[in-house]
């Protein structure tokens, strides 16, 4: 009995180490219920977070402890909310919160400043925090699959976007300031509730290769008579020649145009 528990100790002594001198530390699918207090103890040792695909309710306020960390995923767990203090991560670079039943965003999220890539696929929000605009350095946000009836007017202060996905939500308009977004490569508002898009959108955001809004009730009469589209096109075509180029696979519908005939 007393080998055996010292096998087990020693055992969680070397995990311990080994998180330690990686700064990696990898939980998925570990059936954990409540965050791991050993984790938090290795504070600024941690520079990535994984616990995919568990039973987590809740981020404990503690996390504020790992101030040097930089990938945080908790995808795909039982997450309602998040700490307040969630802002104190200064690091942090990737924030994956896909597939929990989170319902709104602490405005404290707006200080994580080093933020490139934030996913918040198939949560329950319905508003995103006006504070979003002062992630000046996010380049991708995934929002899909929510309930979000608008787009804060905040999001075209993030300059250097280049991909927002929001299919699969609630959305009727976009905020004029989309058109700020002059690094915006690919918005992606699939089975949404949109009619129309700024017009000035295709003329301003200089570096859109791909714009989709299927299940929307936008026409393409509307699409192709606004200002830029014919520079849209040819930005959009000389992608796909590209991806032909290099035998990149395309889906059955090819080259549509981003809308429903």
């Amino acid at each position: 009995m007393g080998c055996c528990e010292s096998k087990g100790a020693d055992s969680e002594a070397n995990r311990i180490a080994r998180w330690r001198s990686t700064g990696i530390v990898a939980l998925r699918d570990a059936k954990l219920k409540t965050f791991p207090d050993e984790v938090l103890d290795l504070d600024r040792s941690v520079r990535t977070l994984d616990l995919t695909h568990n039973k987590l309710v809740e981020i404990p306020m503690e996390i504020s402890k790992l101030v040097n960390l930089q990938r945080l995923i908790l995808a795909t767990n039982l997450i309602e909310r998040l700490p307040i203090n969630l802002g104190k991560l200064q690091s942090l670079k990737v924030m994956i919160l896909d597939g929990n039943q989170i319902t709104s965003l602490p405005d404290e999220l707006g200080q994580l400043v080093r933020l490139e890539r934030l996913s918040i696929y198939g949560n329950m929000l319905t508003s995103l925090p006006e504070t979003i605009g002062s992630l000046r350095n996010l380049s991708l946000l995934n929002v899909s699959n929510n309930k979000l009836k608008y787009l804060p007017e905040s999001v075209g202060s993030c300059f250097s976007l280049e991909e927002l996905q929001a299919n699969d939500n609630l959305i009727e308009e976009l905020p004029a300031s989309v058109c700020n977004l002059i690094h915006l490569k690919s918005l992606c508002l699939n089975n949404n509730n949109v009619s129309e898009i700024p017009s000035n959108l295709l003329k301003d955001c200089k570096t859109l290769q791909n714009i989709s809004l299927h299940g929307n009730p936008i026409s393409m009469d509307q699409f192709q008579q606004m200002d830029g589209f014919q520079e849209f096109e040819a930005r959009r075509k000389k992608k796909f020649d590209k991806q032909i180029d290099s035998n990149v696979m395309i889906s059955s519908k090819g080259l549509d145009e981003g809308v429903d005939l």
